[in-house]
Parts: C-alpha cells; structure tokens; sequence
C-alpha cells in the first residue's frame, strides 16, 4: 500500500475542558441564593407587620397590652363598626374616594393627551416642553408647600375637594407624562395612518383607537397614581385645614392616633388603620399582572 493509499487520519474534535463552566454556575447559584433570600427577607418585613395589624384589630385593648403577638381569643368585629361610625373613618373613608377618584380621572386624561402629542407630533418645543413636564419629577413637593397654600388660599380653593384634587393632579402629571410618552412610542405607527386614511380624525384617533391601544400602560400608571393619591398626608394635612367633615383618611387616622393618649383605644385604631390599607391591597392583587404587563411592554419596541 503506497503512501496515497492510506486512510486520512480522522478530525479530532477539540474536547471540552471538564468542570470550566463550573466556577460560573457556583457563582450563579450563589447570587441567586442571596436574591432570594434578600426578596424572602424583605417580604417578611412587608407581610409581617400588616399581618399583625389585621390580627391586632380582631382583639380587646386588654388582649393587646398583654399579649401583644398572640392570637385574639375571639373575632370582635366591633372593633370595626366602632372605627367606621365611632372615629368617622366611614366618612374619611367616602371623602378619600372622591378625591382620589377625581384626581386620578384628571392625571390620566391631562397625562395621557400631553403625552400622546410628545410621542407622535412634530412641532417647534416639543422637546423642551418635554423635559419641562419631566423636570418635575426633580422637584419635591416639600419645597412647594408654602407658595402652593398661598396659591390654593388666594384661589379659593383653600379647604375644598376641588383644590386638593387640582394639587394631586399636578404633581402626578409629570410621572404619567414621563411614563406614557415612551409607552405612546412603542404603538405601531401603521394602525394610526390606516386610521388617517380611512378618515379618522386626531381626536377620534385618540379616543378610539389609541387609548385602546394603551390600556396596559394607562391601568399602570392609573394604579401607581391612585396608591400615591390614596397614601397622600402632607398635601391635605396643609391643604384641607378647617372643616372636619372635608378631611380625607389620613388625616382622620392621624387624629384618632393623637387623640389616644395615655388611655388609647388601640383595637379601634388597628382597625381603622386595616380599613385604609384593605383598599390598596385589593388594587394591588386585583390589577397585578396588568401592572407587570404594562411596565415591561413599555420597554418594547
């Protein structure tokens, strides 16, 4: 057999070096256990004192100064009716509805529109009126609190629905604007010039066929308002001095506390503070999953 006659040597392939991927995959498993110890640690911290809260708002004054984390002996759902009629949380209740429901319907409506025209129209400012709007993000509502009383007070509106709603609205608008101007982007731009040729106009191309278009984003941004207006003490507490039966469930809540003293009625107070916490926990497990789809469509394109 000559020289030419002889087999090729087969191709070796290289082989792979056993364990190199190793020490990655120990690092990974290592920062995924302290991620998730980290999230289990800071659930508990979350979970645990509205835990004890609820079960708190079940007990007798006497149940709670003497065993403060045990369970109640029995359900006393009075507790409850005393806040809701006794305290007038029931009517701080009713009056934080109002104004949060008002609010929010102005945010969204001025926000969504604002934004809409930054997203999709051209004009001379656009950019500069842009960052004008989100400037404000920057701005904390804490420096704003004496000039906004004079504002609110030269207006009228001092002590009314009409003006906390007005305020709310304001200093949630730059948010929505931000958040919704790069949700507008990500639509396609084909649905609305078909709509333009089929002889849809700007504001019914708006109305019905963008904003349907939007709704992850707009129940996104409606819910993070609503628990920013819903969790709100600063504002009204400087806003809505004067008459008690205008006053919202902050600050209703921070007068029963104050008003405790020495001889406080604590299973009240616990379950007026369960009663304002029932509403933010019933949007949150109600509209999570459109919160989470909201928040990463608009980081799509």
């Amino acid at each position: 057999m000559t020289t030419l006659d002889k087999p090729a040597p087969a191709a070796t392939s290289p082989t792979p070096v056993a364990g190199r991927d190793r020490p990655l995959r120990r690092e990974l498993g290592v920062a995924n256990v302290f991620s998730h110890g980290f999230l289990l640690l800071w659930g508990l911290l979350t979970v645990l004192p509205l835990l004890w809260m609820f079960i708190s708002s079940f007990k007798t004054n006497g149940e709670i100064l003497a065993d403060p984390w045990g369970l109640p002996g029995a359900l006393h759902w009075d507790n409850w009716e005393r806040a809701w009629t006794g305290a007038h949380i029931g009517r701080y209740f009713l009056n934080s509805m109002v104004v949060v429901a008002g609010s929010v319907s102005l945010t969204m409506l001025m926000g969504s529109t604002a934004a809409y025209v930054f997203a999709r129209y051209e004009f001379r400012g656009r950019q500069f009126a842009y960052y004008l709007f989100v400037g404000g993000l920057m701005f904390p509502v804490f420096l704003a609190l004496v000039p906004l009383f004079f504002v609110v007070r030269n207006a009228g509106l001092f002590g009314t629905w009409t003006g906390l709603i007005l305020v709310y609205s304001a200093y949630s608008l730059p948010f929505t604007v931000f958040f919704l101007t790069a949700f507008f982007r990500t639509l396609p731009t084909s649905v609305a010039e078909a709509a333009m040729v089929d002889g849809c106009g700007h504001f019914r191309l708006f109305f019905r066929v963008m904003l349907p278009m939007a709704r992850p984003g707009l129940i996104s941004v409606a819910i993070f308002n609503f628990l920013s207006h819903w969790n709100q003490f600063l504002l009204p507490q400087v806003l809505m001095q004067g008459d008690e039966s205008k006053w919202v469930l902050a600050q209703g809540l921070f007068a029963l506390s104050v008003s405790q003293g020495y001889a406080g009625d604590y299973a009240r107070l616990f379950a007026g503070l369960s009663i304002a916490v029932l509403p933010v926990l019933a949007v949150y497990v109600g509209f999570q999953r459109q919160v989470q789809t909201g928040l990463t469509a608009g980081q799509l394109k």
